[in-house]
């Protein structure tokens, strides 16, 4: 086998540990050491760089790429498909090897990707999500017309559920269809036209009938909660992670406190709608709105939760932005209060905890995956790292590489 030596660098390793000189040997798409004076049959020259773990993105949508109404409804049913294959690609030029999607992508896609068939990240996929009758997955319009523009297939079902019969149906549902994690919307949302965002969606009894399902396949659940009352729903059933929380008050941190839950907060999503407004999206008023609305409050949330110790994981929801942006939410967190050490701590070992993964990727440590990634100048100035990282390995190869050819004999 071929030992790879990355020599020379500054290596953030994602323990929570500061930055230091050291070298890391790959072979087999391992890391198998990791310290001072290593040798290598072939040499990747981090002289003047940082060395990262892979990144993590906890949430994102690959089929979707953007929030433009008409064009969402105007798309070829098709296209989705091909817009994954880019947006996977774009999401891998940045560093980020493992993500989460939060609905849209199914089996094919993961599949695709698994067996090197188009390029991206490692994935772990819900397929579709579930929502209640009128909910943020609902996109009934009065006239009769659905505003979703998702069509289901053998491959994504609908996501609409009533009652804790039909919801423990559709959970083994996703689960035959692929599904790695399940999402559910415990809330109204920003984007959903028949919905408010401070109101909480699904009963208690219709919560603890999906963890149960859930957990019976061992799997996570992932709960779209903006709303109060959504959030302590999802927290009281021990769903694992709650996404966006935008109405977070006292007692809700509290309580993800006391059942150590996760937030993963987007905070990027809601600016990425006023956004694409403003660059002409078309948008329903409504919509407009409420991502108005909620700017600020969010934000007020995240460094509430912040300071209280909430757990916390790296997620964008890329696909209402576009892809290709996602470390933007880097620099929203920092703003938020979190220390830059402890904001790619939540982009790589936090993130591989949320998703049960931290047995094998998260930080730089013998035996993990060889997910690295190098980047040029401060790892810390969130700003500009789109533009530093200049190469990236998944699994001990080099799937990105940016202006400088990194390889070269030893």
């Amino acid at each position: 086998m071929v030992r790879t030596l990355f020599q020379g660098g500054q290596l953030f390793d994602g323990t929570g540990s500061g930055m230091a000189p050291a070298d890391v040997v790959v072979e087999d798409g391992k890391i198998i050491e990791v310290g001072n004076g290593l040798d290598g049959d072939q040499v990747v020259d981090c002289t003047g760089k940082a060395l990262l773990p892979g990144l993590f993105d906890c949430h994102v949508h690959v089929t979707s790429s953007g929030v433009d109404t008409m064009r969402r409804l105007t798309r070829p049913f098709s296209y989705q498909f091909y817009e994954a294959e880019a947006n996977l690609k774009a999401t891998l030029d940045l560093g980020i090897t493992t993500i989460r999607d939060a609905s849209g992508a199914d089996l094919g896609v993961q599949q695709a990707v698994e067996d090197g068939l188009i390029a991206g990240p490692r994935m772990q996929i819900s397929v579709t999500a579930i929502s209640q009758t009128g909910g943020h997955g609902d996109g009934w319009l009065p006239s009769g017309i659905n505003l979703d523009g998702k069509v289901s297939y053998p491959g994504r079902p609908s996501g609409i559920v009533d009652g804790p019969e039909e919801m423990r149906k559709k959970v083994r549902e996703i689960i035959r269809s692929g599904g790695n994690v399940i999402k559910v919307f415990t809330s109204g949302g920003v984007l959903s036209p028949r919905d408010n965002p401070r109101h909480g969606h699904f009963r208690d009894d219709e919560l603890q009938v999906l963890v149960a399902e859930a957990n019976a396949a061992g799997i996570f659940v992932m709960a779209h909660a903006q709303a109060s009352d959504g959030i302590k729903a999802a927290i009281r059933a021990g769903i694992r992670s709650i996404e966006h929380g935008v109405y977070l008050d006292d007692e809700a941190i509290e309580m993800m406190l006391a059942k150590g839950t996760w937030l993963v907060p987007t905070l990027i999503a809601p600016i990425s709608v006023v956004e694409s407004f403003d660059q002409g999206a078309s948008l329903q008023p409504a919509v407009i709105a409420k991502a108005r609305e909620l700017l600020l409050v969010h934000q007020d949330s995240f460094a509430r939760a912040v300071k209280a110790g909430v757990k916390i994981a790296m997620g964008t929801d890329s696909g209402v932005g576009a892809h290709g942006t996602n470390l933007r939410e880097l620099a929203l967190m920092e703003a938020g209060g979190m220390d830059p050490g402890s904001v790619l701590v939540a982009t790589t070992h936090s993130a591989a905890q949320l998703m049960g993964l931290e047995g094998e990727l998260g930080t730089v440590e013998p035996g993990k995956r060889a997910d690295l990634v190098v980047v040029d100048g401060d790892p810390f100035d969130f700003s500009r790292l789109k533009e530093n990282v200049s190469a990236v390995y998944k699994d001990g190869v080099l799937v990105s590489v940016g202006q400088q050819r990194m390889v070269k004999d030893a």
